[in-house]
């Protein structure tokens, strides 16, 4: 190392010999990450950093010159796990009036066991009234952000668990994959495998409930659908008789029933298409199919309802492969089904007509036997055919000549109990594929139940922290947090996303009379209620009556982005290295990368909130920034170039363990960002102060306060004239 001044000495875990002169080493820090000791404050994670009031007035104290309280627990607080509600109006007053009087601003972090809004449960199931419950943890670290002002209110976004090979979005585009970049190059994997065993989670929409999980690399049984085989012209199997029909022209391909009459709609659950029967082995087709069949199943569902509607799918109604993986287990129960129920109702067509003729001749033989004398009747007389066939093939001899009337009375019993048999059978089938259609059409992919309920609830709190703004311009602001890479929301287009969603939900929940299950009203009223396929539209509990324009600025005030700065570099383990390139240089890629994600958020003016920490790629440990590899510096240059000028705050959560105490976290933060130790008077030999000095000797009791700094220094323009120490 080489340096610019003459003099050295020793500075305990210092690496330069002036730490707050960077330039002086030709270490130029970007533009805009020279932030200062007013810009950094910490977190103070109640329970665990803070006991009480005068645990945070300690920090303050401290020099830190704003504080985020977390609180650590969830639901029912702890001393060492505290909640919002733990602090009551005395705790919270004396908080406003630290804030006055130190001019110390104040965020909250909501409880850290928050993961979104899906409601997941500790089995791995998703519930609407989970989800409610979060909400309101949710709503009660807003109102307490509301007691002490305004500011932001941060909650995680981990909603559910997604393979990060398939890290799947849609835009104006079409579906894009996350993990790829433009060149296709696969960016990210959990294990080695994945690519081709990526693991999908299902859900029921009815129950939340998680019904199935997918296997990328497993193959389904699926029926192979009865299709025309050549061109033709034919009609549509519609309830009208084949006269009243136009003759239409069938294409090979077409979805045709065992009339080979085309299938209009073949998802129809009712008259959808029907597995193909092989006469020679006298059972229905099925073959094994692979996840890219689905996608190929997937996308022409997609096309045919565009081409039915005349309209794109939206993205509730939009069918995704996973979603096809597992309906093709629930097509083979439907089809064969609906194949039996078929076949048997055209069985049943036929025994009718069996049953009109032996009731004509059943008629005719009563007429007959009144008409011919006794003695003469033994000339009608017949052999049962059916005991016939028995005894013949027992080697018996034939059997005895019985009247006509007989025979066909017996066959008209048993033409009608098997009449009865299809038709019930034929019935029960068609019961049994109507309800498995029915069970098909409620199976979603996660992202369709966050974007149906998920975002409701976020945009419900941010409504919340409306209502509690007593000062606009310093209003309450909902600022959700992308979390681990392994869950849904921590890639940064992710969070994008959900707050876009939310953002557009609170836009109608503020600007529409009524909206799905809003205001209960009177039964009477309920009763004239239609259950819509959206839900049940209700008087809408926050229409404000005013413009869309106006809502939408409401709502990108109120729900932002929280960003991570050691969050973001969890996604180094699992950066797929270009084995091309130098290790150096996949390591400046992934750095470029996880820059300009985040580059995304702040162009689009969403970020609301910074939480400044460290790690080496692994394990969220927290270290103070500059003490790991990620890319703290470049991150903070690139959210200063658009603009942001909120909270920073420090989470030290390594150095109350490994150093001296987690305000030293803080230190090092002011250190590593180029913020100045303003001294009074030298140690002598010209020899300036520095964060070395500092960090190790006030605060770790092993040499004399030689400075004051933070909010307690003079201006740099005041010395003594002597240029003697203070004290």
């Amino acid at each position: 190392m080489q340096f610019n001044s003459g003099y050295y000495s020793h500075h305990p875990v210092v690496d330069y010999f002036n730490a707050m002169d960077p330039q002086s080493y030709g270490e130029k820090p970007p533009y805009g990450a020279d932030l200062g000791i007013k810009d950094i404050g910490m977190s103070v994670p109640m329970g665990i950093s803070a006991a009480n009031v005068a645990g945070i007035y300690s920090k303050i104290r401290m020099g830190a010159g704003n504080i985020e309280i977390q609180f650590p627990g969830y639901r029912m607080g702890s001393r060492n796990a505290q909640t919002p509600e733990m602090l009551g109006e005395d705790q919270r007053q004396a908080i406003r009036e630290l804030s006055m009087a130190n001019e110390v601003k104040f965020t909250t972090h909501a409880s850290f066991q928050l993961m979104g809004m899906m409601g997941r449960d500790e089995r791995g199931n998703f519930s609407l009234n989970n989800a409610t419950q979060d909400m309101f943890e949710l709503k009660r670290a807003i109102d307490f952000q509301a007691d002490l002002g305004g500011g932001s209110v941060v909650i995680h976004s981990g909603e559910f668990e997604r393979p990060m090979t398939d890290m799947y979005l849609d835009d104006e585009s079409g579906r894009i994959n996350l993990a790829r970049d433009p060149s296709g190059r696969l960016m990210f994997k959990q294990a080695h495998t994945q690519e081709v065993d990526a693991h999908f989670e299902l859900l029921d929409d009815r129950t939340s409930a998680k019904i199935e999980t997918v296997q990328k690399n497993r193959l389904v049984s699926s029926p192979v659908w009865n299709k025309a085989e050549e061109d033709y012209y034919g009609y549509d199997n519609s309830d009208k008789p084949d006269s009243q029909k136009q003759r239409i022209l069938i294409k090979k391909g077409d979805y045709v029933d065992y009339q080979n009459r085309k299938i209009e709609n073949p998802y129809d659950p009712l008259k959808g298409r029907i597995p193909k029967f092989n006469k020679t082995t006298n059972m229905f087709e099925v073959q094994l199919k692979t996840f890219d069949d689905f996608k190929a199943e997937a996308e022409e569902y997609n096309k045919w309802h565009e081409a039915t509607y005349h309209r794109k799918p939206n993205y509730y109604e939009k069918r995704y492969p996973e979603e096809a993986y597992v309906k093709a287990t629930l097509d083979a129960q439907e089809g064969i089904a609906r194949g039996w129920s078929l076949q048997f109702s055209a069985d049943s067509q036929k025994l009718v007509k069996i049953l009109n003729k032996l009731e004509e001749a059943q008629k005719f033989y009563e007429k007959l036997d009144k008409e011919i004398p006794k003695e003469e009747q033994w000339k009608i007389l017949r052999q049962d055919q059916d005991l016939l066939r028995h005894v013949e093939a027992a080697g018996i001899l034939q059997p005895e000549m019985l009247h006509p009337l007989k025979i066909i009375e017996r066959a008209i019993f048993d033409t009608k109990r098997r009449l009865e048999y299809d038709r019930s059978t034929a019935t029960s089938q068609e019961q049994q594929a109507i309800d498995t259609a029915e069970t098909k059409e409620h199976i979603i992919t996660p992202i369709k139940r966050l974007e149906k309920e998920g975002v409701r609830l976020y945009a419900e709190a941010a409504i919340h922290a409306l209502q509690k703004t007593r000062d606009p311009n310093n209003p309450v602001v909902v600022a959700i947090e992308h979390i681990f890479p392994e869950r849904f929301g921590g890639h940064p287009e992710e969070l994008k996303w959900v707050i876009k969603k939310s953002r557009e939900r609170m836009v109608d929940f503020l600007t529409k009379p009524e909206i799905e299950f809003g205001a209960s009203m009177a039964p009477e009223e309920l009763t004239k209620q239609k259950l819509k396929p959206g839900g049940l539209m209700q008087p809408n509990p926050y229409y404000m009556g005013i413009s869309r324009e106006e809502a939408e600025k409401l709502a990108e005030r109120h729900i932002k982005a929280t960003i991570d700065t050691g969050h973001i570099n969890l996604w180094r383990k699992y950066w797929q290295d270009d084995p091309r390139k130098s290790q150096e240089e996949n390591d400046l890629n992934f750095n470029k990368w996880a820059v300009k994600a985040i580059e995304s958020l702040a162009k689009d003016k969403m970020i609301g909130n910074v939480h400044l920490a460290d790690n080496y790629g692994y394990h969220d440990d927290h270290l103070a920034p500059g003490q790991g590899n990620s890319p703290v510096k470049e991150i903070v240059s690139t959210l200063r170039k658009y603009g942001y000028n909120k909270a920073y705050t420090v989470e030290p959560g390594a150095d109350a363990s490994t150093d001296l105490s987690d305000f030293h976290g803080l230190m090092k933060t002011w250190k590593f960002f180029g913020s100045p130790v303003y001294g009074m008077g030298f140690r002598g030999g010209g020899v300036p102060q520095t964060w070395g000095d500092v960090q190790y000797s006030f605060f770790g009791q092993n040499k004399p306060p030689y400075y004051i700094f933070g909010g307690y220094s003079p201006s740099n323009d005041w010395t003594l004239w002597s240029a003697v120490p203070l004290e």
